[in-house]
C-alpha cells in the first residue's frame, strides 16, 4: 500500500524545550497505527507536530506525497488530516448538532449527518443538548464525528478512551474497526493498551522524543512480556 503519511527526522519544540528528537515512521493508506510509550515520551507532541500545532518543527512530514512541514494548520487540514485532541474541544455554548456542523467540509465531503447518527446513535438522541450536558463518552464521540463530517481521511486520535466507562470504550473500539474497514488511515495515541492492542496493524514505541521500536500485530504476542515491563502495564 502507498504511504499516506511519511515522517522523517522530525524535531519539535515548545519554546526552548526540544521535545521531538528525530521521529521517523510511515503509515500506509488504510492502516491503523498506535503510538505507545510512557507519559512524556513525545506521542502527543508527534500528533500535534503533524498537525502544525507545536511551537516549532523541522524535518519532513508528507501527506500523500505533499510536504507539509512549512504549511499552516488549516492548510494541513485541507489535505484530509483530522486531529481529535485529548481535551476534545467541544464548544459548551453550542448544541451537539451545532458542534458537529461547525467545521467546514473539505472538497469531496465526508460522512453525512445521517451516516454519523447511524454510527453514533447517542449523538442522534442528544443532538439538541448543550456541549456541557453531554457525558464524557458522548463528547468523545462528538469530537470524532466532527472530523469525520469534514472529509478527513487521516485521523489523529489522542487518548480517545481515557476516563471513559468500559461500555463506551467498547463502542469506540467498534468505531475504529468500522472506519478501518471503510479505508480510513488512523494514528492513535493510547495509554489503554487493552483497548489499543486488538485494533492496530502496527505499534510504534516512543521514548525521549523518538521511535525506538516498531512491530506488527502478528509480532505482538512475542513482544508482550517486554512491552508490559517497558510500559508498566
Amino acid at each position: 500500500m502507498p504511504s499516506f503519511l511519511e515522517v522523517r527526522d522530525l524535531h519539535g519544540w515548545y519554546g526552548e524545550s526540544h521535545v521531538l528528537h528525530g521521529v521517523d515512521f510511515d503509515v500506509a493508506e488504510g492502516e491503523v497505527i498506535t503510538l505507545l510509550g510512557r507519559n512524556g515520551a513525545g506521542r502527543t507532541s508527534t500528533l500535534r507536530a503533524i498537525m502544525g500545532l507545536i511551537g516549532a518543527r523541522k524535518g519532513s512530514i508528507k501527506v500523500r506525497g505533499t510536504e507539509t512541514i512549512g504549511l499552516a494548520t488549516h492548510r494541513i487540514a485541507r489535505l484530509g488530516v483530522g486531529y481529535c485532541p485529548e481535551e476534545r474541544g467541544i464548544f459548551s455554548s453550542l448544541s451537539a448538532e451545532e458542534n458537529l456542523m461547525l467545521p467546514p467540509v473539505l472538497s469531496g465531503g465526508g460522512m453525512s449527518v445521517e451516516q454519523i447518527y447511524a454510527m453514533f446513535p447517542n449523538l442522534a438522541e442528544r443532538r439538541a443538548s448543550q456541549g456541557t450536558r453531554l457525558s464524557g463518552g458522548e463528547q468523545q464521540m462528538l469530537a470524532v464525528a466532527r472530523i469525520l463530517r469534514t472529509g478527513a481521511r487521516l485521523l489523529l486520535l489522542d487518548e480517545m478512551s481515557e476516563g471513559l466507562a468500559p461500555v463506551i470504550v467498547q463502542k469506540l473500539a467498534e468505531m475504529v474497526v468500522t472506519l478501518r474497514k471503510s479505508g480510513y488511515t488512523i494514528v492513535m495515541v493510547e495509554q489503554n493498551f487493552r483497548f489499543a492492542a486488538p485494533l492496530a496493524d502496527r505499534f510504534m514505541v516512543m521514548e525521549h522524543g523518538r521511535v525506538i521500536q516498531s512491530f506488527t500485530q502478528a509480532e505482538l504476542p512475542s513482544r508482550l512480556e517486554r512491552l508490559h515491563e517497558y510500559l508498566g502495564v
